[in-house]
């Protein structure tokens, strides 16, 4: 069953992983880097749940509530550089003006 899991959460990590390398529109890449914190999450619950203690899930869930803040913070973010008029790509975004 562990190896399962572990399995899985190596593809959606390196599916994140992808989207990150491999994409320039600053929407594409967060979704990848979720992809990739959230497939963290999962690997270390799962593995919580094999050793059955009760750190793991902790761990989890505040990696769970840190992505939840990023996630805010960096929607926030895109949508202020949409609204200002630049492209929400990375060639575009050398530098950032006040």
């Amino acid at each position: 069953m562990s190896g399962v899991v572990w399995s899985v959460s190596a593809a959606l990590f390196l599916l994140g992983l992808a989207g990150v390398a491999l994409r320039r529109q600053l929407l594409a890449m967060f979704l990848g880097l979720e992809l990739m914190v959230l497939t963290a999450a999962l690997a270390l619950g799962c593995t919580a749940s094999l050793s059955g203690r009760g750190e793991g899930f902790v761990a989890a869930l505040l990696v769970l509530a840190v992505a939840a803040a990023e996630a805010v913070v960096g929607l926030v973010l895109i949508l202020r550089v949409r609204s200002s008029g630049r492209p929400a790509e990375t060639q575009s975004l050398r530098e950032l003006k006040g």
